[in-house]
């Protein structure tokens, strides 16, 4: 095991005790990083552990010494130790461990990715870290947390990323051990994606007095890089580390095998074409021939247009708010109107020539959903404006519902 170390932190030239202590398990990718960085943030003594296990990409264990020096020349107070599991994990199939296994290029979500799965790896990890923050625990006598950065764009593919097992492991811990209600597991984006992740650790730059892109340059999530450590753009991690830079308005600062741009677009296209298969699956004809491709329901036919409960209207694709029921007015059009959208809505709108007029579309930031047209025809007391939205665009929850 190897060990690197840094006991205090230094802030105004003066240095500062920390007594809470947490435990990381750190693969030198973008999430553990994060969150490394929420725990500094907070003033936390983190003590990193990050595993060799056989894993193709093993170029992360270096980009976590490269983090590591960054923190240490930062004043942090971090330490961080090195475990070598490559000859107890080389029992395992897996696409990450298997010279022979091609790593798949795709969605995050799509069913091939099942094979990028090291069996009981998280379980393997968290016992291996359970084991060192109990040891810290009652060598000081302190409580001590276990920080792991699953979130919930893990949990399609990767079983043992879902609260269920946390929850599990966590019991079965501590059954089996003394002192075991010293030690905590601390999950805070369990609940997030990549896009609140890297919105959480501009935060902790910003606080910490770090470059963000100096400290995320170092990461590595790709799971082929090439022999140079550099992102292939292509496997399921890189389009969701690309796509989450991209939702955020940055561009990813590591270095890919093409340009920024062509990997940008190439995961763009991917993501389209993943929520389109879903999509198909998951909404009704009429549903996907408005939303997905322009359509329009035919007047006076909407379940919606005689909605008249207190409630809030979401997109019918991806859930995101759109427009409040003190917004909606009776216009006669034959659709559902609305006279104002919601603050964070962001309805985007582009100019339609079809049908031989000049409109203007409204679509969902969000997922691209097609809604309606918005028309200058209006309530003048609310700004003049009419959104004629489609009944099928919509969910409707009511306040009753909430």
């Amino acid at each position: 095991m190897e060990i690197i170390s840094s006991n205090s932190q230094v802030d105004g030239g003066e240095i500062i005790s920390l007594d809470q202590k947490v435990v990381v398990s750190f693969s030198g990718g973008m999430d553990s990083t994060s969150l490394i960085l929420r725990y500094l943030a907070n003033g936390s003594h983190v003590i990193a552990v990050s595993f060799l296990y056989g894993q193709k990409h093993a170029q992360e264990i270096e980009c976590a010494k490269k983090t590591i020096a960054l923190l240490h020349k930062s004043g942090c107070n971090i330490q961080h130790e090195i475990s070598d599991l490559s000859s107890a994990m080389s029992l395992f199939s897996s696409a990450l461990l298997s010279k022979e296994t091609q790593v798949p290029e795709g969605h995050y979500e799509e069913e091939q990715m099942k094979s990028t799965v090291v069996p009981n790896r998280n379980a393997i990890f968290s016992s291996l870290i359970y084991g060192k923050a109990l040891s810290i625990a009652i060598q000081h006598n302190k409580n001590v947390k276990i920080g792991l950065g699953v979130h919930s764009g893990d949990h399609a593919i990767y079983p043992d990323c879902r609260p269920e097992f946390y929850d599990a492991i966590h019991n079965a811990f501590a059954l089996g051990n003394w002192e075991s209600e010293k030690v905590s597991f601390d999950l805070p984006y369990l609940h997030g994606d990549k896009s609140t992740i890297l919105k959480d650790a501009l935060a902790s730059c910003d606080k910490l007095g770090l470059d963000f892109d100096q400290v995320f340059e170092n990461t590595l999530t790709s799971y082929n890089p090439d022999s140079m450590g550099r992102s292939s753009g292509k496997s399921g991690s890189d389009i969701e580390r690309i796509l989450a830079f991209h939702s955020i308005g940055r561009k990813d600062p590591i270095e890919y095998q093409d340009s920024w741009g062509n990997v940008l677009n190439h995961a763009l296209e991917i993501q389209r074409k993943h929520q389109d298969d879903v999509f198909r699956e998951t909404l009704s004809e009429l549903e996907y021939y408005v939303t997905r491709q322009a359509g329009t329901e035919r007047p006076h036919t909407g379940p919606l247009l005689h909605e008249k409960r207190d409630g809030i209207y979401t997109c019918k694709c991806c859930h995101h708010p759109l427009f409040d029921s003190s917004s909606k007015f009776d216009s006669g059009c034959g659709w559902p109107a609305f006279h104002t959208e919601l603050d964070g809505a962001d309805i985007v709108r582009i100019e339609d020539r079809s049908h031989g007029m000049i409109r203007v579309e409204v679509r969902c930031r969000h997922c691209d959903a097609h809604l309606g047209h918005v028309f200058e025809d209006g309530p003048k007391q609310f700004g003049g404006e009419r959104y004629c939205i489609n009944s099928v665009s919509m969910n409707f929850t009511s306040e009753d519902d909430a």
